[in-house]
């Protein structure tokens, strides 16, 4: 880890663009009903919109990047961009940190997309990894909404923030609603780095 550098790690899908927002659409699409009947309070893995019978999570994503682009059309979570920016602006090393290469004979796709969608966004960034292992990076503070990865990085010991959604309720703090609440946190974060003091992660 850079110890010169303040290095957020930060998730996209969910946290920087609206994946739950978008895959419900081609969902609705793929399922052939209405949206309205595909309910946006979903849990991890999207159980509630029955799509085991159609092939089930693996098969839908697969579709929603082959064939639908998922990953290059999604639009950003509010003002995520524009805080990013900001941050960046700040010195903070923005770290891009996506297991996105989880399904085979997909990772050209989904690298292309997700270069291209950053890219279109004007999102900055320095680094950027796909990996699931999302500890094994290195940065002094996270932000992350799939339970799993944020109850693994906090095992290892790996400062996070949760970006509130239907996926995370039951988890505890440090966690942020909406950018502006990421802003300041990752802000308390660095001043507590920067200080050598305990805090937001005590």
């Amino acid at each position: 880890m850079d110890d010169s550098t303040f290095i957020l790690g930060v998730d996209l899908d969910g946290v920087v663009g609206d994946f739950y927002g978008a895959i419900r659409k081609i969902a609705a699409e793929w399922l052939d009903r209405p949206l309205e009947a595909l309910t946006a309070d979903v849990s991890f893995g999207l159980d509630e919109w029955g799509i085991e019978e159609f092939g089930g999570y693996d098969r839908l994503h697969r579709f929603a990047v082959t064939q639908r682009n998922i990953f290059r059309d999604m639009e950003p979570i509010k003002n995520a961009p524009a805080i990013l920016r900001k941050l960046s602006n700040q010195g903070i090393r923005v770290r891009i940190i996506t297991h996105r290469l989880f399904l085979k004979y997909s990772h050209r796709a989904s690298i292309t997309q997700t270069v291209d969608w950053l890219d279109n966004n004007d999102i900055p960034y320095w680094d950027i990894c796909f990996m699931n292992d999302k500890g094994a990076v290195g940065a002094h503070v996270y932000i992350d909404d799939a339970p799993e990865k944020i109850i693994n990085l906090r095992k290892q010991g790996c400062k996070t923030i949760v970006f509130s959604n239907s996926t995370n309720r039951d988890l505890s703090g440090p966690r942020a609603d909406n950018w502006f609440e990421v802003e300041r946190l990752v802000m308390e974060a660095r001043e507590e780095w920067r200080t050598g003091t305990v805090g937001l992660f005590a």
